[in-house]
C-alpha cells in the first residue's frame, strides 16, 4: 500500500503544478492515444485472440475503433466542452456574471474489465484525460496478455508523470483501494462494485460503477423471426456471451417459441457454421472457473440446441434451452456466457411484470412491429437502457450515454458523456464591487420595504399553459399595433395640416 500511496502523491504532485488542465495538454495526450492503436493494432488483435479468441474484425468494431473514435470525437469537441455554461438569471442577478465551468477532478482509478479489456480500461481513460486529471489505470488481470501489453505500451504513448499503469490480482487492487482518490471508475460486477463503494465511502470518493445484471429480452407476435433470431444471436453470442449489455434471457409468447427456436438454430449456424468450435469468429470462455460456473448452470437443462464443450479450450457451444422457468438455477445471476434461456409468457403484459420484479437491467430490448407495446416497455420498466427491434448496438451511439440504474449500475459515459463524468460542474458568479446601495435591501436591519422589495424581485410565478400562454404576447401585439396607428394617425393629421 506504501508504494500505491507514493504513486498517488506523486500524481498529485503533476496535477497541481496544472499542467492536466492546459487544453495543449490534454489534446497532445488524446492524439497519443489514437497513436498507441495505430502503431500497435497487429499487437492488440493478438493479445485479445489469446485471451478470448476474439476475431480481429470483432476486436476492431467492439474494442480499438470505439476508443480511437473517442479519443477523435473529445480532440474534435474539446474546445467546445470546457466553454464555461451561461445560465439564465432573474432580476436579482441582472448585474452579474454567472456560469457552470467544468472543472477536473483531480486523480482517478480507473478499475477495468476483462470480457472488453482494452475498451473498457482506454474509454474512461479518454474521458479522464479530456476533462483534465491525472490517472492510475488497473486493467484486469484475468485478461493476462492484454493487461501485460497495457502495462508494457501505455508508458511509452502517455505523460508518465500523469498516468500509471498498475497490474495485478484482487491483492493489489484491494491496496489499491485503501489509497484515496479524487474520482473511482469500475467495470465489473454488483458484488465487487459494492465492496468498491465501500472503500471509496471512507474518503466520500465520487464513484462511477458500470455493472450488469440480467439483461431482457421480449419477442412480440407478428415480428420477423428471421431478422429477430439473427440480431438476436449475434447480440447474445460474439465475444462468447461475455458482454455486459448481452441479452441475458428471451420472453416470447409459448406458440412463437419453437419458430423462434428454429430461426435461432439457423442463424448461429449462419454465423459459426455447424461446428462453431472451428470457427474462428467464435469466442472462448475466459478461465476455468467461468467455464465451471457455465456448466453449472446448464446441468439439468433440456436444451433444443447444444454442441460438446471442450474444457481444455475454454470452449461452451451456443446453447439454445427453451421452456425455461424462472426458479430454474439460470435465472437467478448474470448468465455471462453462451446460453440462451427461453421464458414462455402470455403476452407483453406478463414480461413486463417479470421485468419490474426482477433488479433492473443494464439493458433491455424489445421485438415488436407494434409501437404501443415499445411505448408500454418506455414507460412502464426501467432500464440502463432500452433499445427496440436490436441488440448492443446503442453502445456504439457515443451521443447516448452509457450506464446502469440501480443494481446495474450508477453513472454513466461515452463521448461527452465520459467528459462529464471526470468534471465537476463548479458554479461561478462574478460581481462588481461598484453600486453596493442595490444590495442594501439585503443588510440588516430588515424592516417591511426592504421586504417587499426582496420579494418584487425574488417571486417566480407558474408559466401559464396552453392558449392562455400566449396572452402576454397577444397583450404586447395589440400595444404595439395601437401605437402604430397612433403614430399613422398623428403624421397623416401633420400632413393634411401642411397642405392646409
Amino acid at each position: 500500500m506504501g508504494d500505491y500511496e507514493q504513486v498517488v502523491k506523486d500524481l498529485r504532485a503533476s496535477y497541481a503544478t496544472g499542467k492536466t488542465r492546459s487544453l495543449q495538454w490534454r489534446v497532445a495526450q488524446l492524439k497519443a492515444i489514437i497513436k498507441l492503436f495505430e502503431e500497435n493494432e497487429s499487437a492488440i488483435f493478438e493479445a485479445l485472440f489469446k485471451d478470448l479468441h476474439k476475431n480481429k474484425a470483432e476486436a476492431a468494431i467492439m474494442e480499438t475503433m470505439l476508443c480511437v473514435n473517442d479519443a477523435v470525437n473529445a480532440i474534435n469537441n474539446l474546445n467546445d466542452w470546457t466553454k464555461p455554461e451561461k445560465v439564465a438569471k432573474g432580476a436579482i442577478y441582472m448585474m452579474d456574471n454567472a456560469y457552470i465551468m467544468k472543472e477536473p477532478l483531480g486523480v482517478t482509478l480507473i478499475i477495468g474489465a476483462w470480457n472488453y479489456p482494452v475498451q473498457l480500461t482506454i474509454l474512461p481513460l479518454i474521458g479522464a484525460i479530456a476533462a483534465g486529471n491525472c490517472a492510475v489505470l488497473k486493467p484486469s488481470e484475468m485478461a493476462e496478455e492484454t493487461a501485460r501489453f497495457l502495462e508494457e505500451v501505455v508508458p511509452k504513448y502517455l505523460d508518465n508523470d500523469c498516468v500509471r499503469v498498475i497490474n495485478g490480482g484482487v491483492k493489489e487492487t484491494t491496496a489499491l483501494l485503501q489509497v484515496r482518490f479524487d474520482h473511482i471508475f469500475y467495470t465489473g460486477n454488483s458484488v465487487v462494485g459494492k465492496i468498491v463503494m465501500e472503500a471509496a465511502a471512507k474518503y466520500l470518493t465520487p464513484v462511477i460503477l458500470e455493472l450488469g445484471g440480467k439483461s431482457p429480452v421480449y419477442v412480440d407476435k407478428g415480428t420477423d423471426l428471421e431478422i429477430v433470431a439473427r440480431r438476436l444471436s449475434w447480440g447474445k453470442f460474439c465475444n462468447a456471451g461475455q458482454t455486459c449489455i448481452a441479452p441475458d434471457y428471451v420472453m416470447c409468447p409459448k406458440d412463437i417459441q419453437e419458430g423462434l427456436v428454429e430461426k435461432v438454430k439457423s442463424a448461429i449456424e449462419e454465423f459459426y457454421t455447424k461446428d462453431p468450435k472451428s470457427s474462428d469468429s467464435y469466442g472462448r470462455i475466459i478461465n476455468e472457473r467461468h467455464f465451471q460456473r457455465l456448466q453449472r448452470l446448464k446441468k439439468g437443462a433440456t436444451a433444443a440446441y447444444e454442441g460438446e464443450d471442450d474444457e481444455k479450450e475454454r470452449y461452451i457451444a451456443p446453447t439454445v434451452i427453451p421452456n425455461v422457468k424462472l426458479s430454474d438455477p439460470i435465472m437467478q445471476d448474470e448468465i455471462f456466457g453462451p446460453l440462451m434461456p427461453i421464458v414462455p409468457v402470455t403476452d407483453h403484459k406478463e414480461a413486463i411484470e417479470i421485468i419490474n420484479g426482477r433488479e433492473k437491467p443494464l439493458s433491455l430490448y424489445v421485438f415488436t412491429n407494434n409501437k404501443s407495446i415499445g411505448q408500454e416497455f418506455r414507460d412502464r420498466t426501467s432500464s440502463g437502457a432500452l433499445l427496440i427491434n436490436d441488440t448492443v448496438v446503442h453502445a456504439g451511439l457515443t451521443t447516448l450515454p452509457f450506464g446502469g440504474v440501480g443494481n446495474s449500475g450508477i453513472g454513466s459515459y461515452h463521448g461527452k458523456h465520459s467528459f462529464n463524468a471526470f468534471s465537476h460542474d463548479k458554479p461561478v458568479m462574478e460581481k462588481s464591487l461598484a453600486l453596493d446601495q442595490v444590495n442594501s435591501m439585503r443588510y440588516p436591519p430588515y424592516t417591511e420595504k426592504k421586504l417587499g422589495w426582496v420579494k418584487w424581485l425574488m417571486a417566480k410565478k407558474v408559466k401559464r399553459q396552453g392558449f392562455f400562454s400566449f396572452m402576454p404576447f397577444i397583450a404586447i401585439g395589440v400595444i404595439i399595433s395601437m401605437m402604430f396607428k397612433i403614430v399613422g394617425v398623428g403624421a397623416e393629421t401633420l400632413e393634411q395640416k401642411k397642405n392646409m
